[in-house]
């Protein structure tokens, strides 16, 4: 089904390490009957850690895309990564997604990624939606988790729903747009039914609520001037408010969530259909370096931007792109501006984890991958010959760490090459060189983690194992003072006419 781009979201899933991107996209899939069975990291099973570095892990390495159908629009989800040595990966996801979705884990607050994520997000000024998740965890603490996101992030955090009850009593939420409380069934279905709010919370309630209606009348000024004079605001103008401001960055709003139970993922569902950015026009050079904008429609010349590379041993490159101007087909001729080729597409795919699903077109803001492509890599522009447009790339982080590798044998001498070129063909963030004076083959990378995770990727997909190591230190010595009358003599008898040398050596 082809859906009208105001009717697409391209949400990133972006935190620290162990927050629960992976469970909240299983509950997401889940929840909109996208699939039938809830799956578990423990158990390997999920959708978007699908790879067997992930599972055998229980960690997200690469970016995984899961797209899914809620309240008549395509939500294209992008789990990222949240461990330092793969932010390649949250590079990439954050160039190509329209919205961030940042997870909090409810007992920790703010982490190193998150703030990786954050600082990441406002470079790119995307739209944030923060949810503070696993509220149903030991120590779980939605006040503490708030106060930390308001400090990094300021006081334009505000929620918009809250717990009621916490860890093993997590039971329901408040949405303080609609002043109404939804307690969650006792089984992981996500379904919910209204009740009545807690007594016990009315008056913080009341105070988040207050602080809401601040923040979204702050930001439209005739909502402002009622707002002053005790005019009530009705719940579908504050949304229609709080939606051009989440758009615009002005407001981030906070909603809670327990992926594992499924419980709160339908009201964030419903939070990024209604204040989430759909595709929106982007800017990209023409020949003579001048700046265009590019609409988002399906009848404009195409225009895409390659953002993930997989390379296959059985299919070849698998190469994911994101459609920002009119619309992909399957047996065409795209143009590389990057690399000024003609560039044969062959059958386009939509991805759902390791699915690939078949598809004659991809439209304008709408993320669908392609196998087999000759020329194309990550970070090149793919348009229409009769609109040749290069659209801005990705500033990947430069490597921190360095590792010299050896073949284990002949046999994996004579595939290394080409394998540890295939590795950094789908890593952008892996760098191959060469110590000219060891003769060492150096691999680079963010840690020593995503060096070695490559090359078991290497031995499991193209068969080629390698000898790890730190690169060899070339010492030098220095000659501080003249030395004199140094002499050696070689004698070896060999059976014929004997080896013999006498040296002399002054400095």
């Amino acid at each position: 089904m082809t859906y009208p781009v105001e009717r697409i979201r391209n949400i990133g899933l972006f935190s620290h390490g162990g927050a629960g991107k992976t469970s909240m996209v299983e509950a997401m899939l889940y929840s909109s009957k996208t699939i039938n069975r809830l799956g578990r990291i423990e158990e390997g099973n999920t959708v978007s850690d699908w790879d067997p570095d992930e599972i055998k892990r229980a960690i997200s390495i690469g970016d995984s895309i899961a797209p899914l159908e809620w309240n008549d629009c395509k939500i294209n989800l992008l789990d990222a990564p949240g461990y330092a040595d793969f932010l390649g990966e949250v590079k990439a996801a954050m160039r190509v997604v329209d919205t961030a979705l940042v997870l909090l884990d409810a007992s920790a607050g703010v982490e190193v990624g998150t703030e990786y994520a954050w600082r990441f997000a406002r470079e790119r000024n995307l739209p944030c939606i923060v949810a503070i998740n696993k509220m149903d965890r030991e120590n779980a603490d939605f006040g503490a988790a708030l106060q930390s996101a308001q400090s990094l992030l300021g006081n334009n955090v505000v929620p918009l729903s809250i717990p009621i009850g916490s860890q093993s009593t997590f039971r329901g939420i408040v949405d303080l747009l609609h002043m109404r409380a939804e307690l969650f069934a006792d089984d992981k279905s996500g379904a919910t039914t209204e009740g009545e709010i807690p007594a016990d919370m009315l008056d913080a309630v009341e105070t988040y609520r207050l602080a809401l209606v601040e923040k979204i009348a702050e930001n439209d000024e005739e909502l402002m001037l009622r707002y002053l004079e005790d005019d009530e605001l009705t719940p579908d103008e504050l949304a229609a408010a709080l939606r051009a401001s989440v758009r615009r960055g002005e407001i981030v709003p906070v909603l809670a969530s327990a992926a594992t139970a499924n419980r709160g993922i339908n009201s964030i569902l419903d939070a990024i259909v209604d204040f989430a950015s759909p595709p929106g026009p982007t800017t990209a050079r023409i020949a003579n370096g001048d700046e265009v904008s590019l609409a988002a429609s399906v009848g404009e010349p195409a225009a895409a931007l390659v953002w993930k590379t997989m390379a296959d041993p059985f299919v070849g490159r698998l190469t994911y792109f994101r459609v920002y101007a009119g619309t992909l087909k399957s047996d065409s001729h795209l143009w590389n501006t990057t690399r000024n080729r003609d560039e044969r597409i062959g059958q386009l795919y939509l991805i759902r984890g390791k699915e690939q699903i078949a598809v004659p077109e991809v439209g304008a803001g709408d993320i669908g991958a392609v196998a087999k492509l000759a020329e194309t890599s990550t970070g090149d522009s793919l348009c229409d010959a009769s609109r040749k447009v290069v659209l801005a790339g990705i500033q990947f982080p430069a490597p921190l760490f360095t590792a010299a590798v050896s073949p284990r044998s002949k046999s994996d001498l004579d595939k290394m090459g080409s394998s540890l070129q295939r590795l950094v063909e789908e890593d952008p963030t892996l760098k191959l060189g060469r110590d000219p004076q060891t003769g060492e083959t150096l691999v680079s990378g963010l840690g020593e983690s995503h060096v070695q995770i490559a090359l078991e990727r290497m031995a499991r997909k193209f068969g080629v194992n390698v000898e790890i190591g730190l690169p060899t230190v070339p010492y030098r010595e220095t000659i501080q003072r003249a030395v004199t009358h140094i002499e050696y003599k070689h004698k070896k008898q060999t059976g014929g006419h004997g080896q013999y040398g006498h040296c002399l050596l002054y400095t």
